[in-house]
Order: C-alpha cells, then structure tokens, then sequence
C-alpha cells in the first residue's frame, strides 16, 4: 500500500512521543491505592492526651443518644429515608465504639496559638510521647506546625516531635499550613532529607500535606496556578491537598456571614486543587465548618443538619475527605458517608455488572465509568459502608476483581 509518510519520519516522532509518554507516567502515576480516612480531626497540642479517641467517640455516642435516640429519631433529624435509617444508624454507633477517629491532627497553629517558647517545646515533646501510646490508636496520625511565616517556630516544633518520637507510626502525617511559594515547598523538602539522615529514616519517609488556605496557594505572583509547582517541588513527598475554609474566605474578603463551604469562592479554589492534583496521586480534603453541635437539641440538630449537608456536598464533589472539630461532628460526617455510599451501591452494582458482562443495561459504560464504578465500592468498602460479603453479593465481585477495575485492567 502506498503511503506519504516514511519511515524515519515515523520513528524520529514515535521517539518523542516516548518521551513524553514516559514523563507524562512519572508526573501523573496515578493514585497510590490505599485506604483514605475520610476526615481528620484537629486538636490544640495542649488538649492531647492519650485517651482522646475514646473520648471523642463517647462523647459522640452520648450526644447521638441525648439528641437522637434510635434510629428514627436520628433519620428524622437528618432527613434520612426509613430504608436507610436503621443500617446507618447501627453502622456510625459501631464506628464511634471501635474507631471513632481516622485522622488526629495535633495542632501547634491556629488552634494552638502562640505560646511561649518553652511551653511549645514541652508540648512538642510530650506528643511525640503521647503519639506513641494512645488508646485506640488512628489509622493516621501527625502534627501541624507552625507555617513558615513563623519559620524558627515551626521547624523546631517539627524537629522536636519527630526526634522524640520513639518509632515512627506507619501512618504518620505532617501538615504544612498556610503555603505561598514554591520556595517554601523545597524548603521544607531539604529540611526533611536532612532529618532523615540524622534520625535514620529512609529517604522519603517523611510526606507532608499542603494547606490550601492562602490565595497565592491558588494563584501564583506570575498568574499562574501555584499547585502544580508544589507538588513539583514536594518530589514525591506531598501527600495531599486539604483546604482552610476560613483563612482562604477571609483573604478573598468575604464578610463573616459568607465564610461557609459552600460559597463559590470556595467552590473555585477546590476546582483548581482538583484539576491540579488529579493523576498525581495526591489526595484532597475539604476543609471544616465552625457551626459547633452544641447547646440544646434544636442547636445540636441545625449544627447536625449543616455538617451531614456539608459533608454529602463534598463528596458529590469528589473530596472524599473534611475536617472536623468537635467531637459530635463525627456523628454526621459517619452518617453522610455511610448513608452517600449506602444510597448509590445498587446503583452502581448494577451498572458494574453489565459492565463485566458486556450487557446492554441502557447505560453505555467504559473503562473509565467502570472504574469510576468500582473506586466508589472500593470507598465504600473502605470507610466501612459495605462489607466484603455486600460487594459480592451486590456486584459478583470479589475485593482483587474490584480493585483491577479501580486500576483499568481486564478482569
């Protein structure tokens, strides 16, 4: 057959195009796999003791018991239909006996304030201690320091809670707030390579995630979006994006009443965080509300109704992750996930049947819905929605068949 184009034409481009396949793969690995908490929990390093879980869960299940016995009470509060209220509410009493929290964060920044130097020294110190024997252990674990506004500050509390820690928790998480510039993100990059090799850690053990809650963090001096280049900078060690309702509302000038996570300032910042990390293998997290559960029952009830609407919101919008304050958040933020996921896993069962069976279902599913399909069970599964057995049962398939969808591969 005759053709135009010859063939060291063809390979001289074929060779480029190798080259940009194969730094397109390093920039854009993917997710790493792995379970995602689904909130982290932020507390002042002067309120840390080593029971906070299993005071935070009881607190939980007592305001969940003053404020809405049962589960028809509790699905009456939140608007939750009477097929799901009783699966939901026996599944968030059973969260908050056996892992109440996910993710502790261990504030030395905005909820910890400025304390003298010595104090901050002792509290470093004392959470290193207390991080490596708590009741009811998280899954993650780690501390906010200081952002580097107050460098000195910051970088000695880092130093002195990782070099008092007596083993390094496999889920340890540090969050670097308040991020403006590239040249923060290397270097706190270089500082980390450092306390690896003086505390014997391997190279890269030390991850960070980046607080997105300054708008130069959105868009940079140059115009350009600023994420792309953190993550670049943080060569691998950038764990994820979490997003700082307040300060980033605040810095926009939004007046008090319009600080919420809903508000379309906010929806424009987690637009860009999501285009800028997707592929990467970065994570997001929304931020919190400051509208506290608390008070009487009618108080208790609205704060309840805003976070579990909140909550649903962020995971409809793909952030599977948010932050929570108060130990009766934890009610609503269980209750949205199980209740999300519960809601939508017929659904999606049965799409990712046809799909496997190459059946017309009247949707026209793909690789890419499919496995959009499956890392919707894999949550589920995860954040303990369902169970092993109800994703058989509802898809045909087991845990290994999923998660070869959720990575594209032929079953």
């Amino acid at each position: 057959m005759r053709t135009t184009l010859d063939a060291a034409t063809l390979a001289e481009a074929g060779r480029r195009m190798s080259e940009v396949d194969i730094e397109r793969v390093y920039r854009y690995p993917g997710d790493a796999g792995g379970r995602q908490p689904v909130h982290t929990c932020y507390v002042p390093a002067d309120a840390l003791t080593p029971d906070l879980p299993v005071e935070w869960g009881a607190a939980a299940l007592a305001a969940l018991e003053e404020h809405a016995p049962g589960p028809l009470a509790f699905a009456d509060v939140l608007g939750l239909s009477t097929a799901l209220a009783e699966t939901v509410h026996q599944k968030v009493v059973a969260k908050l006996a056996t892992e109440p929290v996910e993710d502790l964060r261990v504030d030395f920044e905005d909820g910890y304030g400025h304390q003298p130097d010595t104090d901050e020294d002792s509290d470093a110190v004392r959470a290193a201690g207390v991080v490596g024997g708590m009741d009811l252990m998280p899954p993650w674990v780690g501390i906010r320091f200081k952002s580097f506004e107050h460098f000195a500050r910051g970088v000695r509390t880092l130093d002195l809670f990782l070099t008092n820690l007596a083993e390094v928790p496999d889920g340890l998480v540090l969050t670097f707030p308040k991020v403006t510039a590239v040249e923060q993100v290397t270097a706190l990059c270089e500082l980390l390579v450092l306390l690896e090799g003086r505390l014997g850690l391997p190279e890269g053990r030390l991850r960070f995630e980046i607080q997105i809650e300054t708008t130069q963090s959105i868009v940079d001096s140059t115009g350009s979006f600023a994420i792309p280049k953190f993550i670049t900078a943080g060569g691998g060690r950038v764990s994820g994006l979490h997003f700082g309702t307040y300060d980033y509302t605040a810095a926009c000038g939004l007046s008090a009443a319009e600080q919420h996570l809903a508000h379309a300032a906010c929806d424009f910042a987690r637009n860009v965080m999501q285009v800028s990390a997707a592929g990467t293998g970065v994570r997001l997290s929304d931020g919190s509300t400051n509208v506290l559960p608390v008070g009487d029952s009618d108080a208790v009830h609205e704060a309840w109704r805003e976070h579990f609407r909140l909550t649903l919101r962020s995971l409809k919008h793909g952030f599977y992750q948010g932050w929570d304050l108060h130990p009766a958040q934890l009610v609503t933020r269980y209750a949205a996930n199980y209740a999300f996921y519960l809601g939508n896993a017929e659904a999606d069962a049965k799409r990712l049947r046809a799909y496997v069976a190459k059946a017309d279902a009247g949707v026209l599913d793909e690789p890419a819905t499919a496995q959009a399909l499956a890392m919707s069970m894999r949550r589920a599964l995860d954040c303990g929605a369902l169970s092993s057995f109800d994703v058989e049962r509802l898809c045909g398939l087991s845990e290994v068949e999923l998660d070869r969808l959720v990575r594209r591969e032929a079953l």
